[in-house]
């Protein structure tokens, strides 16, 4: 059972709260790889969108991490 809750609970969460972050966080980078590879191909496109997801993510799970 360590193997699903020793990482979760060594950052404050859940299995379960750890799952639907992780999760979460999937789906965005999901979002900011399909939005980079559309800019690469039309450069007219998302053009702040990627680095904006990705400073987003760093503010989720570093920055407010450091605050708690």
């Amino acid at each position: 059972m360590g193997l699903f809750t020793d990482h979760p609970r060594s950052v404050g969460e859940t299995y379960l709260q750890h799952l639907a972050m992780a999760t979460s966080f999937a789906l965005r980078l999901f979002t900011g790889s399909i939005c980079c590879l559309l800019h690469a191909l039309f450069p007219f496109l998302f053009e702040r969108t990627g680095s904006r997801i990705v400073a987003e993510l760093h503010d989720r799970m570093v920055a407010n991490r450091q605050r708690r």
